[in-house]
């Protein structure tokens, strides 16, 4: 998958969360409780726990709304969170992975399975698609958090598992093997370097083209999907070019 390809898709999917602050929350609150349930409260002993704090600082969610998703976690009263995930065809073969956080089963596949048959896809069975895709460490930083060349950035980085590094934008994407997330993410902190955002997403192996009426079509039904309060994340083999996005910020 070429390097633009990825950085469109990432940048495709921030943007709508930006447009949407309070959907950005709710999701991180959920990332929060899974965090907790999963292996406490602690964030030194919990690096899932420290991600998601990392990315509520990214966008910028006040402390005490974490503070207070955290004390809420490690109660008895807090919500319990299932981790599922979807498959399905979008229209013109767009496969989609779906990455979902519920405290309703049923309600979430039925809303799921609804929002594919409104557009003209289907759902898949669990599965089915994920050959298609490749879990990878995604970390995207503030050009101005790194003081040294891009060049020796990049060189730092190569024996933490950095697999691919492009500068964007005024931000650096860094790609790195799923297994090394955890050494990459020491790796910066201990640059001093803050994370605008750290997650594992799944790059497919291969896009596929479409003209670009066709991609536009496809991203807003991409934030359907997004938009639904148990959807955590959105990944698809489009390749999302420049136009798309052009016609799309108009």
């Amino acid at each position: 998958m070429a390097g633009h390809s990825k950085w469109a898709n990432i940048k495709h999917r921030k943007g709508a969360q930006d447009a949407k602050r309070g959907k950005v929350f709710t999701k991180i609150i959920k990332e929060i409780s899974v965090a907790v349930k999963e292996g406490g409260d602690d964030i030194n002993s919990n690096p899932r726990l420290r991600t998601a704090i990392q990315n509520a600082k990214g966008v910028n969610m006040p402390k005490e709304n974490v503070d207070r998703a955290i004390k809420k976690a490690s109660g008895d009263g807090g919500n319990t969170y299932m981790e599922v995930t979807y498959e399905g065809y979008a229209p013109h073969g767009i496969a989609v992975f779906i990455e979902c956080a519920t405290d309703n089963i049923n309600r979430t596949v039925a809303e799921i399975r609804s929002i594919f048959n409104k557009h003209g896809g289907e759902l898949g069975k669990n599965g089915s698609l994920e050959f298609l895709f490749e879990k990878k460490g995604v970390f995207i930083i503030a050009q101005d958090q790194v003081t040294i060349e891009a060049d020796l950035f990049e060189m730092e980085l190569i024996d933490f598992g950095l697999e691919d590094l492009e500068l964007k934008d005024g931000y650096f994407n860094i790609l790195c093997d799923f297994d090394q997330f955890g050494v990459m993410q020491e790796k910066l902190a201990s640059m001093n370097i803050e994370i605008t955002s750290a997650e594992t997403q799944r790059i497919p192996h291969e896009t596929k083209n479409l003209i670009a009426s066709e991609g536009i079509k496809l991203l807003s039904v991409f934030e359907k999907f997004e938009e639904n309060d148990d959807v955590q994340q959105v990944f698809h083999n489009l390749n999302i070019t420049s136009e798309m996005l052009a016609e799309l910020n108009q």
